[in-house]
């Protein structure tokens, strides 16, 4: 249980690489192999890339899983619960990248009404 009581603060730095082994992304987010295979069946989110018989997670891979092991082990948060968090997590990020882009497109058109004035 000394995994479960580690929070997800103290864990070590993400390296700047583009692909971590499964062996590698344990060690990094201090879960265990299997653990992390039964979330790629429980979290549709979690999907690292599979060539041949491996897997390869990507740098946001990691940090989904260390937000899945806060969830779960920090928050305490049930499997259905973390899903419906990270759902919820999911359409804020939509809501803040579309207003950012009308942001944008309202900026841009000022400058062309400015330019054609």
């Amino acid at each position: 249980m000394q995994d479960m009581e580690l929070r997800t603060s103290d864990l070590p730095a993400i390296p700047g690489k583009r692909y971590f082994t499964i062996g590698e992304v344990s060690e990094l987010c201090f879960v265990k192999s299997h653990v992390l295979r039964y979330w790629e069946q429980e979290f549709p989110q979690l999907s690292p890339v599979r060539r041949g018989n491996r897997r390869y997670y990507r740098h946001e891979d990691v940090h989904l899983v260390r937000l899945i092991r806060s969830l779960l082990y920090d928050q305490r948060f049930t499997i259905d619960g973390a899903r419906t968090q990270l759902k919820r997590n999911a359409v804020k990020q939509k809501k803040l990248n579309y207003r950012t882009e009308i942001e944008q497109a309202i900026s841009e058109l000022e400058e062309v009404i400015d330019i054609l004035s």
